[in-house]
């Protein structure tokens, strides 16, 4: 089977609080040569870059939430290595 379309679909949804979410979805698509590319690299780069597209439109929004910035700042005192929690969402 010859694999000519890769599609990718990353969705992240967010607790702000007080009742509300936020949910944030970012779909890729991407056409490859099956003779000259790889599939499984294609959708593992298509997903990567998906993820980082959510990521960087999640940023803003969970900085200005009282909720998740109190909600990593009790993670980040609980965990043993200190590190910036929206790098590993």
């Amino acid at each position: 089977m010859e694999i000519k379309t890769i599609a990718v679909t990353y969705t992240r949804k967010f607790n702000l609080g007080d009742y509300e979410s936020l949910e944030l979805t970012c779909s890729l698509w991407g056409q490859i040569d099956p003779k000259e590319e790889d599939a499984q690299g294609t959708t593992q780069f298509l997903f990567q870059q998906a993820k980082d597209s959510v990521k960087e439109a999640a940023i803003p929004v969970i900085k200005a939430s009282n909720y998740q910035m109190n909600k990593a700042k009790a993670y980040k005192h609980s965990a043993t290595n200190q590190f910036d929690d929206l790098d590993n969402f």
